[in-house]
């Protein structure tokens, strides 16, 4: 099981590594505008009792990056399934096919934690301090996690819809909102209690909180509730097309 996991992610890590440099450049785009325009510009006219708006922002913005990265990695798999009609091959591999899943999800994280990094280099060039290295443990399974959880999103989707255009939808009802709403920007707790509480119900949500304010069992434990059960469904439904 576990070779033929690694056997899946060496596939997609030799395709990243030919794009590697693509992949980096295009990573680095969408971070820079957020801490220029709400770091430097709109965070200059903020105040946050636990210091500078940079500092609360910088945990959003690896959250948002975490849970776009791991989607838009999986979503190859549409491709596979609708128009090159591989997946079928893979389902007759010799290999389990909860081995294929979880392969093409733990690769989707790994390119997360790399984009993590990249992040985390251009906050600390842009003067953030990065509290969260004090719990690199809780960090790094929060990221973990985070990926896990919309990879699953997308492999789901992935295997459901029959366009691009519907999986283009999945990001505009799902992936968009989480990423204004769920604590990324601004912190949840002026919201009003009915909105609050669905959104706290979202896994956005309690990624951001863990990344800013540290390790919280609660939070934890729902994050690793919905992995599991993600990565549950995902392979369930990959099981169905052999069917």
């Amino acid at each position: 099981m576990i070779q033929d996991v690694l056997t899946v992610m060496w596939r997609d890590w030799i395709v990243l590594r030919r794009r590697l440099k693509k992949f980096i450049l295009s990573r680095l785009v969408t971070p820079i505008l957020y801490l220029v325009a709400f770091g430097w510009g709109l965070g200059k006219n903020i105040n946050m009792a636990s210091g500078s708006y940079l500092d609360f922002l910088v945990p959003g913005i690896i959250a948002l990056n975490t849970m776009n990265v791991s989607y838009m990695s999986i979503t190859t798999v549409h491709a596979e399934r609708v128009y090159h009609k591989s997946l079928e091959e893979y389902l007759s591999a010799p290999i389990e096919p909860a081995a294929f899943v979880i392969g093409k999800i733990l690769s989707a994280t790994v390119r997360a934690l790399i984009s993590t990094a990249l992040i985390l280099g251009v906050a600390l060039i842009f003067g953030a301090g990065l509290k969260f290295f004090s719990e690199p443990v809780n960090f790094l399974a929060v990221i973990i996690l985070n990926s896990i959880i919309f990879g699953s999103v997308c492999f789901c989707a992935a295997l459901k819809v029959q366009t691009y255009e519907e999986l283009a939808q999945v990001n505009t009802y799902l992936l968009m909102p989480m990423s204004f709403l769920c604590g990324t920007f601004f912190s949840t707790s002026e919201l009003p209690p009915v909105i609050r509480f669905v959104i706290e119900i979202l896994p956005l949500t309690h990624t951001s909180c863990l990344l800013r304010y540290g390790f919280d069992s609660l939070s934890m434990l729902i994050l690793l509730t919905y992995a599991i059960c993600l990565l549950w469904l995902a392979t369930r439904l990959f099981k169905k097309l052999s069917l």
